[in-house]
């Protein structure tokens, strides 16, 4: 055998899976509101409606993305938009 191809059987390959759906709340709240965009809604109002009443209906299906935001919890949506405010506002 080559000694070349006996290095390379002896290395470790590294695989990294691409992401085609996110599942962090920040990659999914950015993800939906892109679709609400794209769609021609106002992304805040939408995404508020959605929070306070749970409706999945304030959400479009365009991009997956009312199933994308039914991956998390509202509370935790809420605190993801709390922290971001808060990170970005604080003197």
């Amino acid at each position: 055998m080559d000694r070349k191809k006996e290095v390379k059987m002896n290395e470790t390959v590294k695989f990294e899976a691409t992401k085609e759906n996110p599942t962090e709340p920040r990659e999914i709240l950015l993800s939906v509101f892109k679709s609400l965009e794209e769609k021609g809604y106002n992304p805040i109002n939408q995404i508020i409606g959605y929070i306070l009443s749970g409706d999945p209906t304030y959400i479009t299906s365009h991009n997956n993305a009312r199933n994308l935001i039914r991956k998390i919890e509202r509370d935790e949506l809420l605190e993801e938009i709390l922290r971001a405010y808060l990170e970005t506002n604080k003197d």
